[in-house]
């Protein structure tokens, strides 16, 4: 059958070797009401890593992928290549992958409060053959033994009343969504990290777009002594939040 448009090239050669033909025009339904390619393809590229990726998990964005080279450039920067690391609301893994495999000096925990997402996450971190610890909590509720050096997070940060890309629908709306305009899930991690973090330390953070200034009067109140900085994605738009306590 022809090549929907809706649909790009490589796609669907992916999508035609996946999949017999007969099961070719069901998937082009499906493309043309926006459901995600990747989820039928089963993986994504993340920085360079292949990552696989169900409906149990977002699609890792090319944002997230900004998150973690500038979290690097900051890790070398100030000598903390063998840090211990929380990846809270994991999901796929993808950060902790792609942190680990450019740094294996790290040590990283990954937390989310989804079962089936770490699921999907153990299923990664085996596929890529990395020792990572995963841990099932709610990130509210988590109260580590031992201290860490960099807490880093895609956390939910979509308001519910802002409208989005349609694709979206399909994925699990308690990683898209938050409350109190997008905030609520920065506030409750940036307030409690003060108890998990080692005096040398970095918080890591993707934001949207509009929420730069509110949410370094967040990091403000907490670490008055702090640097930070907000930095912005290859279009120029404020999209990740660093606290640097060094």
């Amino acid at each position: 059958m022809n090549k929907p448009s809706c649909i790009n090239k490589n796609d669907w050669e992916l999508l035609c070797q996946k999949y017999k033909e007969k099961k070719l025009k069901k998937i082009a339904r499906k493309v043309s009401k926006n459901y995600p390619v990747q989820y039928l393809i089963g993986n994504v590229s993340f920085y360079g890593y292949e990552v696989i990726v169900n409906k149990k998990v977002l699609i890792p964005r090319f944002e997230t992928e900004g998150l973690v080279e500038h979290t690097l450039e900051y890790l070398k920067k100030y000598n903390m290549e063998e840090s211990s690391v929380l990846d809270i609301g994991t999901g796929s893994g993808c950060i902790s992958i792609a942190l680990k495999k450019e740094m294996p000096t790290l040590s990283i925990t990954a937390l989310d409060k989804s079962s089936k997402a770490l699921s999907v996450a153990n299923l990664n971190f085996k596929k890529h053959k990395l020792d990572i610890t995963t841990i099932h909590k709610n990130m509210l509720k988590y109260s580590p033994i031992n201290k860490y050096n960099l807490i880093i997070s895609n956390p939910p940060y979509i308001a519910y009343d802002e409208i989005i890309d349609p694709k979206t629908k399909y994925e699990p709306k308690m990683a898209l969504y938050a409350k109190d305009k997008g905030l609520y899930y920065y506030e409750h991690i940036i307030k409690k990290s003060k108890n998990m973090l080692e005096e040398k330390s970095i918080l890591a953070f993707e934001i949207g777009e509009t929420q730069g200034k509110a949410l370094q009067k967040i990091a403000k109140e907490t670490y008055p002594k702090a640097k930070i900085l907000v930095e912005k994605d290859l279009a120029s738009r404020d999209r990740y939040l660093f606290i640097i306590n060094v």
